[in-house]
């Protein structure tokens, strides 16, 4: 399969700002079944952009705007190709929580082992051990099949139940949340019992036959637990589904606090105001490179801003290194 992506950020400010400074993971990681075959980057107003790696390997972009503004659009485009992976086995052997244990003994996934900011055991999430039968039983892929449906089927999925920021007692104490706190609550349990969790940023290709219950216009959450023999295998509990070609990975980490979409602090006393939409496009085949989606007005202005601001800025470095050669 081959999406094509647009997120759109829009932070609006109430009153000028001075400066903002962001760092951005929204590039698709390349790894596995995932490629992905372009990125675009576009903001404004305009700046100069930079990227890095982090050292779990996601490509993060960062900027500065130093001018001052009332509004920063933020519009990021990509192509990703997923292919199908192999059907996915019911069970492991009992023995391979043996391997789990050699694995976590080895020291090369501890941080994925240790509590982390969001994934913490709390007492609220304690109290889930026993309802949800979090303990060592038949064998590890059996046992994470059985916690994904368990967490589907003990919380209600209800939109700004909790904020970015919400601890996972919030989630716990109204056994509902959104598609974070399910992916914290269960990366907190799977690491009770010694496998190997981490917390997956990106997007989930909807469809109404399947009756997801993220909603579309939004990044999605899941987790991935390393098996043996399997690698990192991926389970949403939003959607009791094993994350297969319709998840698109953009970061990895320990929590939410390790991949946001965005962050960043800007330099003024004003409240601001942040909107978000994403858009997944499906196709059978990759779109030759003039061809354009269809955007939402909204979009294809801030593009257009965008592509204008870097016209700009480029003249204006051409003039610069004119005047550097005829000085010297």
């Amino acid at each position: 399969m081959f999406y094509s992506i647009r997120h759109l950020t829009r932070f609006d400010y109430k009153s000028s700002v001075s400066e903002s400074l962001m760092e951005l993971r929204m590039h698709p990681r390349t790894e596995g079944g995932q490629r992905c075959l372009s990125f675009r980057l576009s903001v404004d107003p305009r700046t100069r952009i930079y990227e890095y790696r982090d050292y779990l390997g996601n490509m993060v972009h960062h900027f500065d705007v130093p001018g001052r503004h009332r509004e920063l659009k933020i519009v990021a485009e990509a192509l990703v190709e997923i292919e199908p992976a192999p059907e996915l086995l019911e069970r492991l052997e009992a023995s391979a929580w043996d391997e789990v244990d050699r694995q976590a003994a080895a020291g090369d996934y501890w941080e994925m082992l240790m509590p982390s900011q969001f994934a913490q055991p709390t007492e609220a999430l304690l109290s889930l051990i026993g309802p949800l039968r979090v303990q060592r039983r038949d064998d590890p892929l059996s046992f994470l099949r059985d916690l994904n449906s368990a967490i589907y089927n003990w919380f209600e999925y209800v939109p700004k139940a909790t904020r970015v920021d919400s601890p996972i007692d919030h989630a716990i104490e109204a056994r509902k949340g959104v598609c974070q706190d399910f992916a914290h609550i269960m990366t907190a349990l799977v690491r009770k019992v010694k496998i190997p969790c981490r917390y997956v940023s990106g997007y989930l290709y909807g469809r109404s036959e399947n009756h997801d219950r993220s909603p579309e216009g939004a990044s999605h959450a899941w987790v991935e637990a390393l098996l043996p023999g399997l690698g990192w295998v991926g389970f949403d509990p939003t959607n009791n589904l094993i994350a297969g070609e319709r998840h698109i990975r953009t970061a990895i980490g320990r929590d939410y606090a390790d991949v946001p979409p965005t962050k960043g602090i800007f330099k003024g006393k004003s409240e601001s105001q942040l909107t978000v939409s994403v858009r997944v496009a499906p196709s059978d085949a990759p779109p030759p490179p003039e061809e354009v989606l269809t955007a939402p007005e909204e979009w294809q202005a801030a593009i257009a801003a965008a592509e204008e601001a870097e016209q700009l800025l480029l003249q204006q470095q051409q003039q610069q290194q004119s005047y550097f050669f005829r000085s010297r």
